[in-house]
């Protein structure tokens, strides 16, 4: 068989279709030798008699029958994905994505190998237009051929990548942001929990700016890089859910009082700063600044307040007295914990009223380096509020593209790495489900507002359904646990579900890729980052013979652990201290 773009030789012939179920094909293969020669995964053509149109397939599964006379005969199952044309109105040699008519029983089948494939997949990458093309690695069947996403459609309908500790995630998420830092403007946020990002951010060839959630040694600090989320940003069910036990007998009354002296003390704010039109449509949930202290001031005297007898002209017991004291005690304990110093006692600088307007903009906007990519570092927050710190931020972000003229947005993708740690599959936790309602949304609703997701995670299983579901691009690297495999099984089409079980067998950096951004599903070699992160992935057998521990650093380690913080800043008690010393010296 010949065309424009295949050279099918006899040698190539594998055998002729007998079964067709929508698009997975049954074909009987001509001798057993021949099976020798490719294995699951491989990629097959369907050619019509005509010879006009090619169908494009992947090997399923490989198997025999012994029929009566105790003769093995060998079948070929594949799934149908593409469909190469030569003519297609009024152009020649086009590939498209799926399978409007479907081959005829007795339809030769040929192995798609060498210049054929080669020719294969660049007709491929010919489909993407330059400006959108996102190189992410090569064809594992064909190296020199390039594994091309459409940039666009990966990042506007949500995307995922899935695999296994070590098998390469970060490395995959690292060449996509290297890859997106040649465009003029990138706007994307990766939410990096362990800190593993950090590479990216240095040198002269950096791609991203780094943020840094304020941890217990950073509160003095007045860098735009040191992120505080102050109080008065949280939701009243947010704030709720932080300070008041449910299961408290005056939860109610607390969650009450709370509310009411909050919506006063913003609506005071409001008031001193003569914000007439803001004051007029405020809600509780406005992120209005007000003073923490004031507010336990309030509550205070609310719960100590004796009430009066008219009757007898005696004191009596208060309306809420005594019933407040569980309240006023949390909220002094998360006052005086400088674990929780970013939220419930941050900067000085975060009680002005444009405090916001600056943070969203060194977050969203472009920095005096004309840096676009942001990596927030996460590394120092306690992991009780982890969901409910990402689920603030990503809040911020959705109403601040949920309010802006459509026409004034800039797309943006927001990077979710560890997504189990704080998206997880919940139902009984409120705390957990009111974070991720907002990660929710926006894997619902984000395409309007030019918001998306992408999910980075090694457990699939663990992480929201709704939101997984959501996506429309998959790259899915080794995976091991049964589980995480039906997840991933559950998410893809079903002609691919075959592929799936491929997926403990994959190697480091290497990929089965799915979905709309991707022409052609397959398995992909995945480039090495030029900046790779630091995933930690020690050589333990090499080291454990080169490297001596040093004792030394394991008492710097105990003093780390003792301060709570990495990136500790000497008060000017302790430097004043120090001087005084070496003056006397």
């Amino acid at each position: 068989m010949k065309n424009e773009i295949f050279n099918f030789s006899e040698y190539e012939y594998i055998g002729q279709v007998i079964n067709i179920e929508t698009s997975l094909l049954v074909v009987k293969v001509l001798a057993e030798t021949i099976t020798k020669r490719f294995s699951v995964g491989h990629l097959l053509s369907i050619v019509n008699e005509d010879e006009d149109t090619a169908f494009i397939g992947i090997v399923n599964k490989v198997f025999f029958e012994t029929d009566k006379d105790n003769v093995q005969h060998f079948y070929i199952a594949l799934n149908l994905f593409g469909t190469f044309y030569e003519h297609y109105k009024g152009q020649i040699n086009v590939y498209k994505r799926g399978v409007n008519i479907f081959p005829t029983i007795k339809s030769s089948c040929y192995l798609i190998e060498k210049q054929n494939l080669y020719q294969l997949m660049e007709l491929v990458s010919y489909e993407i237009d330059v400006d959108d093309q996102l190189v992410i690695g090569k064809f594992a069947l064909e190296e020199k051929a390039k594994a091309i996403l459409n940039g666009d459609i990966f990042f506007q309908r949500h995307a995922s990548i899935l695999g296994s500790t070590g098998a390469g995630k970060s490395w995959c998420v690292a060449n996509i942001l290297q890859q997106a830092n040649k465009l003029n403007f990138p706007n994307i946020i990766v939410f990096d929990i362990h800190g593993e990002y950090k590479p990216l951010t240095k040198g002269k060839n950096r791609v991203a700016r780094r943020y840094k959630i304020a941890g217990p040694g950073d509160k003095s600090l007045n860098k735009e890089s040191t992120i505080y989320l102050p109080y008065w940003l949280l939701k009243m069910n947010e704030f709720i859910a932080l300070v008041i036990d449910k299961d408290n007998d005056n939860s109610d009354v607390q969650s009450l009082r709370l509310t009411t002296h909050i919506e006063r003390l913003k609506e005071k704010t409001l008031k001193n700063l003569n914000k007439k039109e803001v004051q007029s449509t405020f809600t509780i949930d406005s992120p209005i600044p007000y003073e923490i202290t004031d507010l336990v001031r309030n509550l205070n005297i609310d719960n100590s307040k004796k009430g009066y007898s008219g009757a007898t002209g005696s004191t009596t017991l208060g309306t809420y007295e005594g019933k407040l004291t569980d309240l006023v005690n949390t909220l002094r304990s998360k006052m005086s914990d400088k674990r929780y110093a970013f939220l419930f006692n941050p900067h000085e600088k975060t009680k002005n009223y444009e405090w916001l307007g600056q943070f969203m903009t060194n977050l969203l906007g472009v920095s005096d380096t004309n840096e676009t990519i942001k990596i927030i570092d996460f590394s120092e927050v306690p992991t009780d509020i982890l969901p409910i710190i990402t689920g603030k931020l990503v809040s911020l972000i959705y109403a601040v593209q949920f309010w802006m003229d459509r026409d004034k947005r800039t797309p943006l993708n927001i990077i979710c790495d560890e997504a189990h740690l704080y998206l997880p599959e919940v139902k009984d936790n409120d705390l957990l489900k009111s974070s991720l309602r907002n990660f929710e949304k926006i894997s619902k609703e984000g395409r309007k507002y030019s918001i998306s997701l992408t999910v980075v995670s090694q457990r699939p299983y663990d992480v929201s359904r709704t939101i997984l579901s959501q996506c429309n691009n998959y790259i899915a690297l080794r995976l091991t646990n049964d589980r995480d495999r039906e997840m991933v099984k559950s998410l893809i089409p079903e002609a691919l579900e075959g592929i799936v079980d491929m997926l403990p067998l994959l190697g480091i950096g290497e990929a089965m890729v799915f979905g709309d951004a991707i022409l052609m599903p397959g398995k992909i070699l995945l480039d090495i980052p030029v900046i790779k992160p630091d995933s930690n992935t020690r050589n333990y057998w090499v080291e454990w013979n080169e490297k001596k521990p040093k004792n030394d650093h394991i008492v710097k380690a105990v003093e780390i652990f003792r301060r709570q913080t990495r990136g500790f800043t000497e008060s000017s008690q302790i430097v004043q201290e120090k001087k005084k010393t070496s003056d006397f010296i």
